[in-house]
C-alpha cells in the first residue's frame, strides 16, 4: 500500500513534468546564450587579463635580470600596453551588455499595443546569467 501511495502522488511530487516553457526569451538559443555568457565570457574578462600581466611581469623581469637599461624600457612600455589591454579586455562584458541594451531599444518593433518587446535581448542575456 505505500508504494502505491507514492506512485499516486508521484505528479504531485514532481510537479507537471508534461509542461513545456513557452517562455523561452531566447527563441530556442538559450543554450547558445549560457555557453557564452557563463563559458566564454569568464574565461574572457578573468583569463586572458592575467595571462596578459604575467606575461608582461615575466617580460619586466628578464630584462631586470639582465641589466640592460634599454631592454628594462622596452619591457616597461610592453608591461603598461598589455595592462591597458587586461583592461580593455576586463571590461569587454560591460560593454557587450551597454551594446545588447541599446539594440533592444532601438531595433524590437512595437506590438499591438505600441509597447513594444524592447526587454527581449535583455531578458534572454539575464536568463542565460541564471
Amino acid at each position: 500500500m505505500g508504494m502505491m501511495n507514492i506512485v499516486n502522488n508521484l505528479p504531485f511530487i514532481l510537479g507537471n513534468v508534461t509542461e513545456i516553457d513557452t517562455s523561452d526569451t531566447c527563441n530556442g538559443l538559450l543554450w547558445l546564450v549560457k555557453l557564452i555568457r557563463q563559458g566564454l565570457f569568464p574565461i574572457l574578462q578573468w583569463g586572458i587579463p592575467i595571462i596578459l600581466i604575467v606575461l608582461g611581469t615575466i617580460d619586466l623581469g628578464k630584462a631586470v635580470i639582465s641589466s640592460d637599461e634599454k631592454q628594462v624600457k622596452e619591457a616597461q612600455g610592453k608591461l603598461v600596453k598589455r595592462l591597458i589591454y587586461a583592461v580593455l579586455v576586463f571590461f569587454i562584458v560591460f560593454i557587450v551588455n551597454f551594446v545588447f541594451s541599446m539594440v533592444a531599444r532601438f531595433t524590437e518593433p512595437a506590438n499591438v499595443t505600441g509597447t513594444g518587446n524592447m526587454e527581449s535581448w535583455q531578458n534572454c542575456w539575464n536568463a542565460a546569467g541564471n
